[in-house]
This record gives structure tokens, C-alpha cells and sequence, in this order.
């Protein structure tokens, strides 16, 4: 009787999928994981770049990406609200992210997660000014 329970605990839980998990990177924005990359969700008052810092966090911290590999805006964002970004370049146009800004609405624009988490040197010098 104890291992029918146990199997139908392991098989309830692989019949859900897991629910997407918010991710708090170092500069207090949020992330949110799914099947296509992750969303960011706003910049935590410093924009493009509070965006891209919290893209490369979870890209290094929850995906495991090295500091080297390129890190892509999949869905760019109208609002700069939120924005998708991911580590697959498919089905992109990859882009320089010349001018920051604008980086975040335009699929393709790309930098390096280590480019992307030295914008979270935003943060940290706001937060020793307090």
C-alpha cells in the first residue's frame, strides 16, 4: 500500500508542469522563467540597464550561463515594462545594443551576460548612498 501512495505522489507531480518561478535578481527586479527564456519585469528605476542587470543575473545565477555567452531580447518590450530575453539566438536577428535605451524593444539586441550584470553596479552605487 505505501509504494502505490508513493507512486501516486511521483505521478501527480510529473503530470503538472512546474509552475514558473519568480526569481528576485541583485537589483530587486523580478524574473520570471518559462519555456521561451524569461521575463523581465521592469528595471527597478534604471531602465534598459536595470533590465539587462537583472537579465544577466538570472542568465548567470538560475540558468547557469558563463559570464562569455550572449544574452538576446526575444520580445522586446513597448512600454519597457517587461521584456523577454533569452540565451538561444533562433529565430532572431541578432543586433548590437548600440544605443541602451531602445536595447530592451528590439528582438536581437544582444550583449554578454558579464556586459549585462555591470549595469547592476547602478544599484549597488544607489543603494551606498542612502
Amino acid at each position: 500500500m505505501r509504494g502505490l501512495i508513493i507512486a501516486g505522489a511521483i505521478g501527480l507531480m510529473t503530470a503538472f508542469p512546474a509552475t514558473a518561478q519568480m526569481f528576485e535578481a541583485e537589483n530587486g527586479v523580478n524574473v520570471v522563467g518559462n519555456s521561451a527564456g524569461f521575463t523581465v519585469q521592469g528595471g527597478g528605476g534604471f531602465g534598459a540597464r536595470g533590465m539587462w542587470c537583472a537579465a544577466g543575473d538570472y542568465a548567470l545565477r538560475v540558468s547557469g550561463a558563463a559570464t562569455a555567452q550572449r544574452l538576446f531580447v526575444a520580445n522586446g518590450s513597448s512600454g519597457r515594462n517587461t521584456a523577454m530575453f533569452t540565451l538561444n539566438a533562433a529565430e532572431l536577428t541578432p543586433m548590437s545594443a548600440a544605443l541602451l535605451g531602445t536595447s530592451v524593444s528590439r528582438p536581437g539586441s544582444n550583449l554578454t551576460v558579464g556586459h549585462a550584470i555591470s549595469f547592476c553596479a547602478d544599484h549597488k552605487l544607489t543603494r551606498s548612498n542612502r
